[in-house]
């Protein structure tokens, strides 16, 4: 098989499922019938609720749900075989995560563009709200530690006993000093396009051409070497800052802008795959079964923002539905951002594919495999020879810009979700006047509270419980497709086409953390006094049983619901 055969067909099948699954689905939810304003219009502040145009939104939201993920998650599954891969994005994408972020976003628009926990509290009651809004704020706990302990590590330099290697932490400094400067563009961008009413075309060409200047002024000049604690300690700072910021200062033009480093990217991988057009070796096979590791259910878990993402519900229904201008724009945000998102992880696939054939093997690192091998692959283009360098820094830096910018909406999300667990139904943090509540749902409380909690989490540990986040994750888009199906049904609207996604997204969590559960315990036992098991382990086992406890809460509870709503529909 070749790689741009590959590449177009799938491209064809996920502009189908775009154009007549997306479309249908609109028609079964009623997207555009209503007359009202979306929250981004009835509830606007200037800080959180604050009506963007669609591009900008755009975005945002696929810089946000983006991040590292369908790159590194297609890498990983890259152990079963091709094949395997892209069904899973392809019928993912379409009829498990488009309808998830599509859903979960107008779910929001019509709940005050509150997040999923809200939804919950509305159409199951109180219990199951804080229960998934734990669950939730935990796992975004996670992900603020996780990445930015990413970004330090981009960022940070290199220390040999004591001496810092200026060589080797030229390409980190570099990365550090654009990212900052990219920092200072988006405020100015932001400043001028929504207080200045500067026309948005006109902005956009001059923001991008900052961007390349930037670019430049980083290859030249990056005096910035600092340690990895010191990063992260700036990186802390930073995201207190940009979650409690108004939305249009910073969140909505960095957003933006950097989705032209993904538009970029994107461009340059589809160009290297056009004009290299590799055939798959057959060191990276069709099928490739892996002994001791089972491909139901690691597959549906490795390969996640690719196909579905729980962290994407809480992207749609925490920052983006406050800010979406028209329902009508739903459509193409969420669904055809998911899609968007998919084509990224084709395009990683072909990334593989190449690596492994010059190579013989699909092991490395996801900047090796996946930068490594979009630059080499357009070197190899009559013409471009040479061009390696700048490709890979280029692709080098996206990779950071995304995990940065998931980071501080990370930051932005989890605030809400505290905020958000104090609340009564039909509750907003603008209701509380006075008392304890009013501490809590305090917006610095919950964000400095958040980013101490992510931070120190991110300096000490994160690593002894990562490997339960891939359930983690996949279990919170089984309980966005829920919280969907559930509100649907109360309202009488078409739920069916979450039946199937739902059931499958719960057997493939439990599987998940049971196979999680008997390796720990696997590992404890064979703990011995000179090799100790240490707290990971321990700590996987108690917070993934907690999590099937917690999963099947939630799922007798929607089952409750919606019997009782089917029953009360027949009456």
């Amino acid at each position: 098989m070749n790689t741009l055969l590959l590449l177009v067909i799938c491209i064809a099948v996920l502009a189908c499922g775009y154009i007549f699954y997306g479309r249908w689905l609109c028609k079964q939810w009623g997207v555009g019938e209503s007359k009202e304003e979306t929250p981004a219009h009835t509830m606007q502040d200037g800080v959180d609720y604050v009506p963007a145009k669609a591009p900008v939104l755009m975005g945002h939201h696929f810089s946000s749900i983006a991040g590292a993920g369908p790159i590194t998650g297609p890498i990983g599954a890259a152990m079963f075989g091709w094949v395997p891969a892209v069904l899973w994005i392809l019928i993912g994408g379409i009829f498990f995560g488009g309808v998830h972020d599509f859903g979960a976003l107008f779910a929001s628009i019509r709940h005050k563009g509150q997040s999923i926990g809200e939804i919950i509290n509305v159409n199951m009651g109180k219990r199951s709200k804080r229960l998934f809004i734990i669950f939730a704020y935990l796992t975004l706990i996670l992900v603020v530690a996780a990445f930015a302990s990413i970004v330090a590590g981009t960022f940070k330099a290199t220390y040999v006993e004591g001496v810092l290697d200026k060589a080797a932490s030229s390409a980190n400094a570099t990365v550090a000093m654009v990212s900052l400067l990219f920092i200072v563009v988006a405020i100015v961008f932001g400043f001028v396009v929504y207080r200045r009413n500067a026309p948005l075309a006109v902005s956009s060409i001059c923001g991008v051409a900052a961007i390349i200047i930037c670019m430049v002024i980083g290859m030249k000049w990056h005096p910035i070497y600092l340690n990895g604690t010191t990063w992260m300690i700036i990186v802390g700072i930073y995201i207190t800052i940009a979650s409690v910021t108004p939305v249009w200062i910073l969140l909505q033009p960095r957003d933006y802008l950097s989705s032209f480093l993904l538009y970029s990217m994107l461009a340059v991988a589809l160009f290297g795959v056009i004009g290299a057009h590799p055939a798959i070796p057959a060191s990276f096979p069709a099928f490739s079964p892996v002994e001791g590791t089972p491909m139901f259910p690691v597959l549906f878990t490795t390969i996640a923002c690719g196909a579905i993402s729980g962290f994407h519900s809480l992207v749609s229904s925490g920052t983006t539905s406050k800010q979406l201008n028209k329902e009508k724009d739903a459509r193409p945000i969420a669904y055809g951002g998911m899609l968007l998102e998919c084509v990224l992880a084709v395009l990683t696939l072909c990334a593989v594919a190449y690596y492994a054939s010059q190579n013989g093997t699909v092991k490395g690192s996801p900047t090796a495999i996946f930068a490594g091998g979009i630059s080499k692959m357009v070197a190899t283009i009559p013409g471009l020879a040479g061009t390696e360098n700048v490709f890979f820094t280029l692709l080098v830096l996206t990779y950071s810009a995304f995990c940065l910018t998931s980071l501080d909406t990370a930051t932005r999300l989890a605030r809400f979700m505290f905020q958000e667990f104090w609340l009564e139904p039909g509750e907003t943090v603008a209701d509380i006047k006075s008392g304890w509540k009013k501490v809590v749902t305090n917006k610095y409380f919950a964000t400095i509270l958040t980013v101490v909690l992510g931070i120190a989490l991110g300096m000490t540990g994160w690593q002894k419980v990562w490997a339960l986040f891939g359930a983690a994750n996949q279990l919170l888009a089984a309980l966005g497709l829920l919280a969907v199906a559930t509100w649907l049904g109360n309202i009488g609207k078409n739920n069916k086409m979450f039946l199937i996604p739902t059931a499958f997204m719960v057997v493939v969590t439990i599987s998940s953390l049971c196979i999680t559960l008997k390796n720990q315990v696997t590992v404890i036992m064979k703990a011995t006094a000179d090799k100790p098991a240490g707290w990971g382990p321990y700590a996987q086992i108690i917070l993934a049983a907690l999590l099937i406890v917690l999963a099947v809460i939630l799922v007798i509870e929607a089952i409750s619901v919606l019997s009782k709503a089917k029953k009360a529909k027949k009456a």
